[in-house]
């Protein structure tokens, strides 16, 4: 099981992102439930590079299909 106190205590140290903070958020919450996600990645339904949330829901993603993702031609995200 995942040390979430020592993580937490970590990204605060370097001033992580909050985005950072919400996946974390979003991976405890699956854990809790007993969820077993042995090689997936926990994947916001609306990315929270978009604006999403916890509360917009999460799901269960491969990892080649949550890493992935289209850019413009300048390097943002689509």
């Amino acid at each position: 099981m995942r040390n979430y106190k020592q993580e937490y205590a970590t990204q605060k140290a370097r001033a992580e992102l909050p985005d950072r903070m919400e996946r974390q958020r979003a991976r405890r919450k699956l854990d809790a439930k007993g969820v077993d996600r042995t090689g997936k990645d926990v994947a916001h339904v609306r990315a929270l590079s978009k604006g999403g949330s916890n509360a917009d829901g999460v799901k269960l993603q491969a990892p080649s299909k949550n890493r992935s993702f289209k850019r413009n031609t300048d390097g943002s995200m689509k």
